[in-house]
């Protein structure tokens, strides 16, 4: 019987064709098997009490207001309501001194004492009007009786302008005992950033003693654009940050928009008041200014604690399951307080790991360390990278094992070949 070579020819085509589609399936099984294993160790389970141990929380990614920001440059400056100079309200001899620059002191804490006449004279005058009133009293002079308290109340306020306390004004009237110093206090918690006297210095009245300032609280004195005056109202936040400590911000708020343009510069003098109970700021460091002001645009916004730092890259944990979470890369944007923008890599709706995100990062790792898979986890870092076969499937760029069998008819088979003989 004559052999057709149509046929043949067609079922070479065939079996050919069957050939290199079980070679193309058996790849797509591989891959599909290192997919499924690629998101099994990107993938954190715990079971519910661990949830609860680990305090786990959740929120969903949303739009959420942009708040836009305007930058500026300031100097830090005392706060002048928490700033003092002490002067002497008597003339006398300093006897001693009890606190220095560069001291904490607290409010009411002992200064240095001052020996005065008129101090001296003063309670003397105090006494002689208290023990008048005293007598008026037994009298029916109504006249009288109210120039001996005229008389009292001038003596009392004359202590009082020295300083002097009520509880101390007390015991003076009880007593009739006089002091012979003059104490001077501290008005405010704060720190000694000046002193001009020293144990046994005559001074005058009027004489600069001491120079306190409370610096939990500053300013930061700003200059603002003639064109940036429409977008900032006075009140809006604000972000500080200084040279000195570069991964910080302190938060402020605009105290103060002066009512003139600079004619030089064209800008505004504005006053922020930020908070440094810390005591990091200091006056006179240079600051950079984020002046903050809401906008109507919005952004996807997600909590900054929800966002973990793997090997270089930016993550957070997509929640993939009722007790599961995936790894998931994204590309941030802005910051601000609290959140931080999302530019790429999540979508609205998309449940994240917030509060915990650290403890899910550490389960992660521990897992890849004991599956032993540490050259793996540097190589590919939970993100496999993959390009388009031949087929339109995602194959590794190297070929697999399925070719070596195939190696006259898999179409990688030189990267193959090449692969082979460096092996051997």
């Amino acid at each position: 019987m004559k052999k057709n070579p149509y046929l043949i020819h067609i079922l070479m085509i065939l079996a050919f064709t069957l050939f290199l589609y079980g070679c193309n399936k058996k790849k797509a099984e591989e891959v599909d098997t290192e997919n499924a294993e690629e998101n099994a160790r990107s993938t954190i389970t715990l079971s519910e009490d661990a949830l609860k141990i680990a305090g786990i929380k959740t929120d969903i990614v949303q739009l959420r207001t942009v708040s836009q920001r305007i930058k500026v440059v300031g100097e830090i400056s005392f706060n002048q309501r928490k700033f003092v100079n002490i002067t002497s309200r008597v003339s006398g001899r300093v006897e001693e001194v009890f606190a220095f620059p560069g001291d904490k002191v607290k409010e009411g804490q002992l200064l240095l004492s001052i020996y005065s006449p008129d101090f001296l004279s003063a309670q003397a005058e105090f006494i002689q009007a208290e023990e008048r009133l005293k007598r008026v009293m037994k009298n029916n002079d109504e006249e009288e009786r109210q120039n001996a308290k005229s008389l009292l109340d001038s003596a009392r306020n004359k202590l009082i302008l020295l300083n002097i306390r009520e509880e101390e004004l007390i015991e003076l009237e009880k007593t009739h005992s006089i002091k012979f110093l003059l104490p001077i206090r501290a008005p405010f918690n704060g720190s000694i950033i000046e002193s001009n006297v020293v144990t046994g210095d005559y001074i005058d009245t009027g004489t600069s003693l001491f120079k306190i300032a409370d610096i939990s609280t500053l300013w930061v004195n700003v200059n603002i654009y003639e064109k940036d005056l429409s977008s900032i109202k006075q009140g809006c936040k604000t972000l500080i940050r200084v040279s000195a400590f570069p991964n910080e911000e302190f938060k402020g708020k605009l105290t103060l928009l002066s009512d003139v343009v600079d004619k030089n510069t064209r800008t505004v003098k504005g006053r922020v008041e930020v908070m440094n109970k810390s005591g990091k700021l200091k006056p006179g460091m240079y600051a950079e200014v984020n002046l903050i002001f809401p906008s109507e645009s919005k952004s996807l916004l997600i909590p900054e604690i929800a966002v973990q730092d793997l090997e270089g890259k930016k993550v957070v944990f997509l929640q993939s399951g009722n007790n599961s979470f995936s790894v998931k890369e994204i590309e941030t944007g802005l910051k601000l307080d609290s959140f931080i923008e999302i530019v790429n890599g999540l979508k609205t709706g998309d449940i994240i790991a917030t509060e915990g995100s650290f403890i899910l990062k550490s389960e992660l790792l521990k897992k890849t360390l004991e599956r032993g898979s540490v050259d793996h986890f540097k190589d590919k870092q939970f993100f496999p990278q993959r390009s388009e076969g031949a087929w339109g499937r995602g194959f590794p760029m190297s070929g697999g094992c399925s070719a070596k069998r195939l190696r006259g008819a898999c179409p990688h088979r030189e990267s193959v070949m090449s692969q082979e003989s460096n092996e051997g």
